[in-house]
Order: structure tokens, then sequence, then C-alpha cells
């Protein structure tokens, strides 16, 4: 991206063909493509593959918690007990039992193994585009901001369990349709708008198909949060100015309070498990 009018060039640009400002190499590589923890995992996609991880490991842990209780069949379908356990979008207990901290827990759990597959499946196109374009520290805003508000628009239109990566993923996308308005001038930016909407477009028309029990209403409010949010943030700066800092707070912020969340979903646990015996 240009770094004066932060419009979308090639890296055979020297000088910005929007507002004539000469780019630097800086400019143009500004992300260190790079890699962390021992070369495993790419720098420009770390956020989307812990996500991932996150994602594996609670579906993993619910597999085996829902075997252990009984269901022969966990791997394919979870039953609801064991998903209301670790930490399921509930509306009774969210909007009327002050158990927020559902709003996040929900969106790192799914209900089947065709489920998780799909979603992973989205999450490493486009929570990896996200990422390149966003940065981290806005990406983690945007998933997680977008986590919360997919799954509040859920308990305020159904009374009905919901979990899953997906609110999350609209959030991701929203801000990819986001980035066609931040920089209309961009025939680049245009076309990355066009496609994700078409995305957003196919996964909400799914979404009215009664055999797939797809929670649409996740869905527009995940996609609402993460365009406004998107739309707020922009994309990231080259100088560490106060948004920059802005954006790292709340980014450590949110991580904090999904740790918050983890740790309130696994005192609920205990605290279910003691009831029950």
């Amino acid at each position: 991206m240009c770094p004066h009018c932060r419009a979308f060039i090639t890296a055979k640009d020297k000088i910005c063909p929007y507002c004539d400002t000469e780019v630097g190499p800086r400019a143009i590589d500004r992300r260190d493509p790079g890699t962390i923890f021992a070369g495993m995992i790419p720098a420009a996609r770390f956020v989307t593959v812990l996500i991932l991880t996150l994602n594996a490991g609670m579906f993993l842990a619910t597999v085996l918690a829902s075997m252990k209780a009984g269901n022969t069949g966990a791997l394919m379908g979870l039953d609801g007990r064991t998903l209301v356990n670790f930490g399921a979008s509930w509306p009774v207990a969210t909007l009327f039992g002050g158990q927020w901290w559902r709003l996040l827990t929900a969106g790192f759990l799914h209900g089947g193994l065709m489920h998780i597959m799909f979603n992973s499946w989205a999450m490493m196109d486009v929570g990896a585009h996200t990422e390149e374009i966003y940065g981290q520290r806005r990406m983690v805003v945007i998933y997680l901001l977008s986590t919360i508000g997919g799954f509040l628009a859920s308990s305020f239109w159904t009374r009905s369990l919901s979990v899953g990566a997906s609110a999350g993923l609209f959030g991701l996308i929203g801000a990819m349709i986001a980035v066609g308005v931040l920089h209309k001038q961009s025939m680049e930016a245009s076309m990355i708008k066009a496609f994700y909407i078409r995305w957003a477009i196919y996964g909400l028309l799914m979404g009215l198909l009664p055999f797939f029990h797809i929670d649409n209403a996740a869905h527009i409010g995940g996609l609402a949060t993460g365009f406004i949010t998107a739309w707020i943030a922009g994309t990231p700066r080259l100088i560490d100015t106060w948004q920059e800092k802005l954006w790292k707070f709340l980014a450590t912020f949110l991580v904090l309070l999904t740790v918050l969340s983890f740790y309130k979903m696994f005192m609920f646990m205990l605290s279910a498990s003691s009831m029950a015996d």
C-alpha cells in the first residue's frame, strides 16, 4: 500500500499512481515474510494459525467429553449438554444468567466434524487475507468483536444453542468488504470487495436451507460488526502513532477478555460437575 494515500499499488511501482508519492521498499515490503516458532508458522498468518489450533483443540476436547458422556457419534454430532458445559451461546444463560463469557467461548466450539472442517477451510482463506491487509492487531480486534457481536445478535434472535467460528469469520468477510470502501480508487480493492460480497451472499443463502441448521443471525451480526470495526480501524500505518498503540491495547484487552472467558467456562464446568455428583 502507498504510505501516503493507502491505495493498493504493485511491487513494481516506485511512485504511487494515485497521489504521486515516492514509494520506498519499506512501504512495499512492510510485513515481514519470515517465520516464528522455529520456522513452523509464517509470521503473516500467526493469528490465523493460532485460531485454527484453538478451534481444533476445543473440538477434540468436546468430542472426548461427549464420548465419555455416552455419545458414541460425538465426532459427527456433539450433544447439547457438552456444548453448554464448554461455553456454547445459550441465550437463557447469556442474557438472563449473567454468563456473558459465552459470547466469546462459543466462537471456539463446533457441533461436529463437518462443521469445523468447513469453518477451518474458510478461515485458511479469509483469515490469511485479513491478517495480511489489516495486520495482527486489527485482525484480533475484528475477529473477537465480531464473535461477540454475532452471538449477541443470535441471542436476541433465537433461544437455541449456537456455536461456531462463523460469527468471527463473517466479521473477517465484512472487514474484507470494507477494504473496497476504504480504498475506492483501487481496482484491486474493488475486486476484493466484490469477491467477499459474493462469499457473504452465498453464506447467508446457505443459512436459509433448513437441513443445515445455520445461525444466520450470528452471521449477520458478525458481518456488520466486522465491517464497522474495519471501517473505523483502517489499515496499519507505517509509523507507530497513537492510533496503532490504541489498536494494540484493544487487541491485548480482547485477548485477556477471551482468557477470562475460558476461565469462567472452566469454573462453570467444575460447578456443573460437582452438582452432578
